[in-house]
């Protein structure tokens, strides 16, 4: 259903996302205003980055692309303190305002996070639009998001980081009184009119998505029902989450090597080798400097990472800063509640197909793939590559471990007729073994899930029990 919208919601879109209109046109100058690793102090939010300035100037750069932004020039500035009108120094801000209007930039692309007061300076110092790292990312997620959910997250959003900007200096914007003195008291004012018209939308936004989350909590719900375990893969965005999602399960989700490419969560149901069904779930890329906005909108997109059985943590091993990545990973996990140290989390070290042959070694030795072992359930990583799929069974192996860690296993034997018998173990049991004799009565090592032991046990009466895990 289409929503009938007031000129005065119509302006406050309009004014809330320029940059689309902006990109496809205006030449682009992306700014990476990094503090001097001696001026970080020793407070919350204050450790030093572990990335290089030309790595997070890269990354910048990236997310710019990732919109199509037509950037003719990245420049890196290292900058001893952060000033409070301008972030940047008075003389900084002169020679990139010569630089602007020599390559005639119409956009500025901060990779801060800039106050509203520092945005509104710099655009005037400059005569540019100016947008920081939150607002090219809330950019990124506004063209990305395609369902439902995703749309009105992204929406909400904006309009919140939207909201704690209208500070333009509009002429119309004097305080007007409605009498004299204490009496009349204060009329209102443009910028509170837009911001009660912000609030109202949002109000309406965070009502239809309380309807969107129930209905996930259904889904949710009925899947319990036929309770199939969840295998989330998270990860810094651009790791290959989607090629590995699409080669396990035989999708076709959008990949492509480029910042957020995916945005909305995808579920698929795909048989592991031993035949147990799971849901592999495709989530959102994190980032370093991931807004804090965001990380509370996309939560609900997030609740299969947060609920699964099994989290793929799935890294970029060839990236230069993949340490530093896996690091902004377990942040933002930490913020949802999920344990980075959690059994249930394996780590999976992607594009091994980009490594050189020492490295690649290398990492084999650390995962421990080079060597013949039976524990399949070890927590060393698992070294892939998602495009030509080496290590993917053992991946796969690994996962059936994780999930069968706590599931009981049974030997069971059956006579050669008894069909429906082995047809209701294909269908509710992993096999792990199957021997036959001669007289064809077969041998099978099984695992069950909890929930189905019972019925188990009432079925096969005779099975006997070898363990727990398999």
């Amino acid at each position: 259903m289409t929503e009938t919208l007031t000129s005065g919601e119509a302006r406050l879109q309009a004014q809330a996302a320029p940059e689309g209109e902006i990109a496809a046109a205006t030449h682009t100058l992306v700014i990476g205003p990094y503090l001097a690793r001696g001026a970080y102090g020793t407070g919350p939010g204050q450790a030093v980055p572990t990335r290089s300035v030309e790595a997070r100037l890269d990354e910048a750069t990236g997310l710019a692309a990732a919109i199509e932004l037509d950037v003719l020039e990245s420049l890196a500035i290292t900058l001893p303190r952060i000033r409070p009108s301008t972030y940047l120094g008075k003389g900084r801000v002169e020679e990139i305002a010569g630089l602007i209007r020599a390559r005639e930039i119409g956009l500025v692309v901060m990779d801060c996070a800039l106050s509203p007061v520092q945005q509104r300076n710099l655009e005037k110092a400059w005569g540019a639009k100016v947008i920081d790292r939150t607002g090219l990312i809330l950019e990124i997620f506004g063209r990305r998001a395609s369902t439902r959910e995703g749309t009105l997250q992204v929406e909400h959003a904006h309009l919140a980081y939207q909201k704690s900007r209208l500070v333009r200096s509009w002429t119309h914007l004097e305080r007007q009184r409605g009498g004299f003195g204490f009496l009349g008291g204060p009329g209102e004012t443009q910028i509170e009119a837009d911001r009660r018209m912000i609030q109202e939308r949002m109000t309406r936004i965070e009502r239809d998505l309380d309807a969107v989350v129930r209905t996930r909590g259904l889904h949710r719900q009925s899947r319990a029902r036929v309770p199939y375990p969840i295998v989330a893969l998270v990860g810094y965005t651009n790791a290959g989450k989607s090629s590995l999602f699409n080669t396990l399960t035989q999708a076709e989700v959008t990949a492509k090597d480029m910042l957020f490419a995916t945005l909305d969560p995808t579920a698929r149901a795909t048989k592991l080798p031993h035949g147990e069904t799971v849901i592999l779930s495709d989530t959102v890329g994190f980032i370093s400097d991931l807004p804090t906005a965001l990380i509370a909108a996309f939560r609900a997109t997030l609740e299969d990472a947060i609920e699964a059985d099994v989290l793929l943590h799935v890294r970029d091993v060839s990236h230069v800063d993949s340490e530093a990545q896996a690091e902004d990973v377990g942040d933002v996990l930490r913020e949802l509640g999920i344990e980075t140290s959690a059994d249930r989390i394996i780590e999976v070290w992607n594009k091994a197909d980009l490594l050189d042959d020492d490295e690649r070694t290398r990492l084999l030795n650390l995962s421990g793939q080079a060597r013949t072992r039976n524990d399949r359930d070890s927590a060393a990583p698992v070294l892939v590559s998602a495009l030509t799929g080496e290590g993917l069974a053992a991946l796969t192996s690994r996962i059936e471990a994780r999930i069968g860690r706590n599931r009981a296993s049974f030997a069971v034997a059956l006579p050669p007729e008894d069909g429906a018998a082995l047809n209701w173990l294909y269908e509710n049991a992993e096999i792990l073994d199957r021997r036959s004799e001669a007289d064809g009565t077969l041998h099978l090592a099984v695992r069950i899930a909890p929930e189905k032991e019972p019925r188990f046990l009432n079925r096969f009466t005779a099975a006997r029990r070898l363990g727990r895990g398999g």
